[in-house]
């Protein structure tokens, strides 16, 4: 795990200097080496997180045996063991970095379609003066990049971009909307009008002849839906549980301490089960409580703990511990969201406990259709034959129910009933919203809020027709909120301690199964049924039927008490920026400050965020 940055151009003359000021910038993502490689119109740089092969033959930018080809890597190829023996290669290490090397030198960028990992590689092309930038298929790992009149840069990070001096900090108007909606930017736009980040599943190339670039997709996870007969439930079992397995055991392959976090729930239950029945060692597990002991989680990891001979580690954090940490928090954001100072606290406890690698749950929800809008959508899907009565009766009901029964879920009601007509795309949207747009029109100095980001995307991916509903929930959850919220907080929130998060259940082998599969084998009827049926040794009904908890602190009450100046400073500042309209701005803060059930802490935190973000970038 590392960062990994880059400048091609022919029209700046320090491309070495600039490089190693955006390695510096990224210097807590990889405080175990750094390098810097420079060749005439390209300089390479690459901070290293030792996780395989801590030797001095795993230094970066990393060179191909023939010379042509130079390249930075971040992230891990779990199968890396298994391709090496394929290609006839003089290897002078024992990488899965050499191994992307090799392969590449055999089989050019058709290559990354063997790989099984969480990646983002950078490969430049002496011969033919070309850039390859690749990321992988679920976006587990980040890569950003930024063209304009200089030339092409990319980066592990928004700030080590900002860091060459030549990426411009203005902020994206219509991805400040995105933000506030949805408390993240949906991919490829950031917060940044100059910045992009690469879509999973693709591949960037640059020409500097050109100064252009194009982009290939060689994975789409809409595609990976198509129905096929899975045979008879037993089967279906057996194959998830070898496909998890599997996946749990790739990820296991390291050269530092690691261990597990354990909440006690599910999906980390399931993982630290199969690594103890795959590992020869025994595992070290991390439960982060933040609770009052009779809410506490800690009994339920404990239970697992003890039931797998775990070396079992229980880290305790008052709400005042939480809050006290909150700022560092916030100053190590790269790009803002709603949600990323949980992971940074989960992150430094677990780094302090002494360990580089941990495997995580994240996932599980998405996959197995574990979050309540499963079922949710899939009433709705019954429900369409509302959409077929006249819009004026359907306003009508909207108005009633927000009258009669005022908060967000009747708010984001009364927004699908004044739908033209149903359709799947703006109804899961509306249920990830966060400010709906009523509000941010009277919070925004424009006429007119600019499209949904994640329905024009899910509309372009053409998901009708081509599997259930409960599968379209899935692929909608990992392509949004997965992928721009949950695995970009882990990555910049985990980095920003030097450790490395695995996640088994986005390996793309599993992802595909399970999407493929007919609703009425996944319909969660039960808690994640498929995952549990497939696990009964590993998840007991103490488990499974525990009442679903989580990591809560007390927002509201924080942001009216200990954090209310810090939180009214903030917010008083971003409502006399210019893209804001500040009595609109001051009214959803006042009515949240009253009581107003429909403004909670999560539609004003990310405008505090916010304003957090444009002060660290300056």
């Amino acid at each position: 795990m590392c960062g990994i940055n880059g400048i091609i151009s022919g029209n700046i003359e320090d491309k070495g200097t600039r490089v190693k000021a955006m390695n510096d910038r990224l210097s807590h993502r990889g405080p175990d080496d750094e390098g810097v490689w420079q060749d005439g119109e390209v300089a390479l740089g690459h901070r290293r997180l030792s996780i395989i092969d801590l030797s001095d033959a795993g230094h970066q930018p990393m060179l191909s045996a023939c010379g042509r080809y130079v390249m930075v890597f971040n992230g891990e190829v779990y199968n890396f063991r298994e391709l090496r023996n394929q290609f006839d290669y003089p290897y002078k290490s024992h990488t899965d970095s050499e191994v992307i090397l090799a392969a590449w030198l055999k089989m050019g960028p058709k290559c990354i379609e063997l790989f099984n990992g969480m990646f983002a590689i950078a490969v430049w092309d002496k011969k033919e003066e070309t850039l390859s930038l690749v990321r992988d298929r679920l976006g587990i790992k980040p890569l950003y990049w930024s063209l304009n009149d200089n030339g092409l840069f990319f980066s592990s990070e928004v700030r080590a971009l900002l860091a060459s001096g030549n990426v411009s900090k203005e902020l994206d108007d219509n991805s400040v909307v995105d933000f506030l909606r949805y408390q993240t930017v949906q991919t490829p736009n950031t917060i940044l009008k100059e910045v992009q980040m690469l879509l999973p599943g693709t591949i960037l190339n640059y020409s500097i002849k050109s100064n252009e670039v194009s982009l290939d997709t060689y994975w789409n996870l809409a595609d990976k839906m198509q129905q096929h007969k899975p045979g008879s439930y037993d089967e279906v079992k057996k194959q998830v549980r070898n496909l998890f397995f599997e996946s749990v055991e790739r990820r296991l392959v390291a050269d530092v301490p690691f261990g597990a976090f354990l909440s006690g729930g599910i999906d980390s239950s399931a993982i630290v089960g199969a690594m103890a029945k795959v590992s020869s060692n025994r595992i070290d597990t991390f439960n982060i409580s933040f609770a009052e002991d009779e809410f506490s989680e800690a009994p339920y990891a404990r239970y697992i703990a003890e039931m797998h001979k775990a070396n079992h580690h229980e880290i305790h954090l008052k709400p005042d511990d939480f809050l006290h940490l909150l700022p560092d928090a916030l100053s190590a954001m790269d790009h803002p969201s709603g949600d990323g100072p949980n992971t940074w606290v989960v992150s430094k406890m677990t780094k302090e406990a002494g360990i580089t690698m941990a495997l995580s749950g994240l996932g599980g929800d998405e996959v197995f259709g574990g979050y309540a809008i499963f079922n949710r959508m899939a009433a709705l899907e019954q429900r369409k034959w509302l959409w077929q009565l006249p819009l004026f009766l359907r306003k009508m009901a909207g108005k009633s129910l927000a009258s009669l029964k005022p908060g967000v879920a009747s708010s984001k009601m009364k927004q699908l009933l004044e739908m033209a007509e149903y359709n799947f795309e703006e109804a899961f949207a509306t249920s990830r919203q966060a400010l709906m747009d009523p509000q941010l029109e009277g919070m925004l100095n424009r006429d007119k809020l600019p499209a949904h980001n994640p329905v024009e995307w899910l509309k372009k991916q053409n998901l009708n027709g081509k599997a259930g509903v409960l599968s379209l929930v899935s692929v909608a959850e990992l392509s949004t909120y997965m992928q721009n919220v949950l695995l970009r907080d882990s990555d910049q929130m985990s980095m920003a301690h030097a450790l490395e998060v695995r996640v088994p259940f986005l390996d793309h082998k599993l992802v595909e199964y399970v999407l493929s599969l007919p609703d009425n084998i996944k319909r969660p009827v039960t808690p994640k049924k498929l995952l549990v049926d497939s696990m009964p040794d590993l998840l007991p009904d103490y488990i499974v039927n525990r009442p679903k908890m989580g990591f809560v602190f007390p927002w509201r009450d924080w942001l009216k008490g200990e954090m209310h100046s810090y939180a009214d400073e903030r917010i008083r500042s971003i409502a006399q920026r210019e893209m804001f309209n500040e009595k609109g701005v001051l009214d959803i803060w006042n009515r949240f400050l009253k009581g107003d059930a429909g403004v909670t802490f999560s539609r004003v935190w990310p405008l505090v965020v916010l304003e957090e973000y444009i002060r660290l970038i300056g």
